[in-house]
């Protein structure tokens, strides 16, 4: 099937905007003549991150707000819905948990937070959004997912179901809107030099940079590729436990460090 290319978008929203890939991103597409409406709980890095991308050229508009707060989020989506929709929207935000050292489990706090975040706050901002999207017949989603949607790690379950949730919730919105005009992404990066990737308990191979990340998803997006999974090495081989026998997947997940060692008997 061949990519059609997308056109530059003018105005373009991302959440998640402090963190690697957000940020990142916001620079890849600051330039002169480009609206950035940037999103982030962290207000001096939020300013800082403006800053860098007006020097750039860029107007850039911010937003402090916690996505995890149900008020804060529905005053913003409120005013969000009577704005003009922006060209391209990038869902970044994003936390994470895992089970412990010792494999104590995750608290019902933390992946509250998790799905909350990662899955429900994207999935409402979208909500909030398409109405005039489809009014429109045009617009870009892209949905930062994660190479762990095609199969679960044992050290990140929550982690893992919202981010599986995220791209199972993008293909079938690509199916819908696409006659409408509007393209839907969905983003699967592997590990990625972060704060995020610092907390994950196991080895972190192929890591790319930020900066790399932000460049394949740019690219990806301007083809309007409906995955935009990388590195190809790390997205074959969890593409490769999707598609094995489930108990032989964890086997090699166990042999490779990111399965729970099986306790030993006190």
């Amino acid at each position: 099937m061949t990519q059609r290319n997308r056109s530059v978008p003018r105005s373009i929203l991302i959440t998640g905007a402090t963190g690697a890939i957000g940020s990142a991103l916001a620079l890849e597409y600051a330039a002169p003549g480009r609206t950035l409406v940037l999103l982030g709980r962290d207000s001096s890095k939020l300013a800082e991150l403006a800053r860098r991308c007006e020097q750039l050229g860029a107007t850039a508009q911010s937003s402090v707000v916690d996505l995890g707060a149900q008020k804060d989020l529905d005053a913003w989506l409120e005013g969000l819905a009577l704005a003009p929709p922006p060209d391209l929207v990038v869902l970044n935000a994003g936390v994470t948990s895992h089970i412990g050292a010792h494999g104590e489990g995750e608290s019902w706090d933390a992946i509250a937070t998790v799905l909350d975040i990662n899955l429900k706050a994207s999935i409402a901002v979208i909500q909030a959004l398409l109405p005039a999207m489809r009014r429109r017949g045009s617009g870009q989603i892209a949905l930062i997912s994660s190479l762990s949607a095609y199969f679960g790690l044992p050290l990140t379950p929550a982690y893992c179901a919202s981010k599986a949730g995220l791209k199972s919730y993008g293909e079938a919105l690509r199916g819908w809107l696409a006659p409408q005009g509007i393209a839907v992404n969905v983003v699967m990066p592997g590990f990625v030099a972060s704060a995020m990737s610092d907390q994950f308990p196991a080895p972190k191979p192929f890591m790319l940079s930020p900066q790399q990340a932000a460049r394949l998803i740019r690219r990806g997006l301007e083809r309007d590729r409906a995955r935009i999974a990388f590195p190809w090495p790390l997205r074959l081989g969890m593409w490769w436990l999707a598609v094995l026998p489930p108990d032989l997947s964890l086997l090699l997940l166990r042999l490779s460090g990111y399965g729970v060692k099986r306790r030993q008997p006190d």
